[in-house]
């Protein structure tokens, strides 16, 4: 099993007050996980106001330690395998951000999009609730003492086992969006607390999931009526308008077509409390700009003095930025002037072809599966460490070294980059990182040609409201 490394600055006084309000609950998590599973070294004293390590340079520290004690010549099997640095400061900074940003919105955090125990220590420690799909899932979050009150089952289509699961869990939240799956709940959780999950526009998405669930608002007055015959509790409507969205009107869209559905369920004798507005959101600059659009709707729609809840389903925002992954090159193929290299085309100068530690079976699964670009950076070459230096980027420009970088599999998809340049030679035992890797990537990387896929995490943290709560 890899065990994590946790590596912490001495605590700082933190001012609860100025962050708590009726959605974020701030609770101890002194739970003996970190004493237990995770090696703490005491570093610089940081500061959130005032001069100190900033989120880079920890990140930096804690990859130059563990790459610069490797020797690739002689080091034991596995000793140079992909890692990652997490930085729960940033999840820290992004939960505010959320708070600042969508104030009436508590969000279920999306455990799909990455289970590191660690990161959901935190969102638990930050008052969040989670979305979960499975058993797996669900028993994860219940292990961490998360009440059944603070788990959305969002899968519209469950397991049969499953729901005699969580009916024993007493985990009441659920989603539906067809009449098998109402009368399969009448059957094994008569006493669950359904969201009716509508269709939405998500033809702007990285990801669209409306080809696979959702009710038409054709449909949705017919399973109101099913509902309500069958004697089922219906307390919400919750939409997603696809993961990685990028177009903020699908949002104001959603949350119309929501409104009319509760309307629709006050003629059928129901009283919705909540609605639960999804995932989607992306952890880039468009999030302020999708959270107005969002907010806006919702005050139309959804005011404050209505006393509707309202609830969302975030992942990657949350996730996205805070991993970094380091890889170690394992192997290089020269690219002679005559031959072709990947896309057709001669190279007058030499170029190399890079093969890594990690790939598309791995870690950077999100190629295949999220639409995602990782970009190379170099960590270290040639016996120096390069991280966040001008040296470490590629170049935008035809001087440099052009690369191409591939994983460790067989298969000849397992490609990451096409094409890249580097202001510098890289070799066998030379080292890459890639920024914003905690979003669906350890969370679907697979075994395939007996590669490991439990890879170390080392966890820094630049923010002392963050290391307060976790009893750092």
């Amino acid at each position: 099993m890899v065990m994590p490394t946790l590596l912490a600055d001495r605590i700082t006084p933190l001012d609860y007050t100025e962050l708590t309000n009726n959605h974020v609950f701030l609770k101890s998590c002194s739970n003996g996980y970190f004493q237990q599973h995770n090696t703490i070294h005491h570093g610089e004293e940081y500061h959130h106001h005032h001069v100190g390590p900033s989120a880079k340079e920890l990140i930096g520290n804690a990859l130059r330690k563990r790459v610069e004690n490797i020797d690739h010549e002689d080091c034991e099997p596995g000793e140079e395998d992909t890692f990652f640095v997490a930085d729960l400061g940033e999840v820290y900074r992004q939960h505010l951000r959320w708070k600042r940003n969508l104030p009436r919105v508590k969000p279920f955090y999306a455990v799909k999009c990455n289970p590191d125990p660690m990161l959901l220590e935190l969102l638990s420690a930050l008052g969040t609730g989670f979305d979960c799909a499975s058993k797996a899932e669900i028993e994860q979050v219940l292990r961490m003492r998360v009440d059944p009150s603070r788990i959305i089952y969002a899968h519209p289509c469950k397991t049969n086992s499953y729901l005699r699961y969580v009916a024993n869990q007493n985990v009441r939240q659920m989603t539906f969006d067809n009449a098998d799956e109402l009368r399969k709940i009448a059957r094994f959780f008569p006493n669950a607390e359904l969201f009716l999950r509508i269709l939405t526009d998500d033809t702007s998405s990285l990801c669209r999931l409306s080809m696979k669930f959702g009710a038409s608002l054709d449909s949705t007055d017919s399973l109101l009526a099913l509902a309500r015959e069958l004697g089922l509790n219906v307390v919400g409507v919750s939409f997603h308008v696809g993961s990685g969205a990028s177009d903020p009107i699908a949002f104001y869209k959603a949350v119309q077509d929501a409104h009319v559905v509760f309307q629709q369920a006050a003629v059928h004798g129901y009283s919705l409390k909540t609605l639960d507005v999804g995932g989607g959101f992306c952890a880039d600059n468009t999030f302020e700009q999708m959270a107005g659009v969002l907010g806006a709707a919702l005050d139309e729609y959804f005011p404050a003095h209505s006393g509707i809840n309202l609830i969302a389903e975030p992942g990657r925002f949350y996730a996205s930025a805070a991993f970094t992954l380091a890889t170690n090159v394992i192997a290089r193929r020269t690219i002679q002037d005559s031959e072709l290299i990947n896309n057709g085309t001669t190279t007058p100068d030499a170029s190399y072809m890079l093969y890594v530690n990690d790939g598309v079976y791995g870690n950077f699964s999100s190629i295949m599966f999220d639409h995602q670009n990782p970009i190379a950076k170099v960590l270290r070459a040639g016996g120096q460490t390069l991280y966040n230096t001008p040296a470490a980027e590629g170049m935008d420009d035809e001087s440099g070294v052009e690369y191409s970088i591939w994983g460790p599999t067989c298969d000849g998809i397992d490609r990451i980059t096409l094409s890249i340049r580097f202001p510098v030679v890289l070799d066998v035992g030379d080292w890459l990182y890639f920024e914003d890797m905690g979003a669906y990537t350890k969370c679907s990387a697979t075994t395939f040609n007996g590669f490991p896929n439990n890879h170390h995490t080392t966890y820094v943290c630049s923010e002392p409201g963050a290391r307060a709560l976790l009893g750092m």
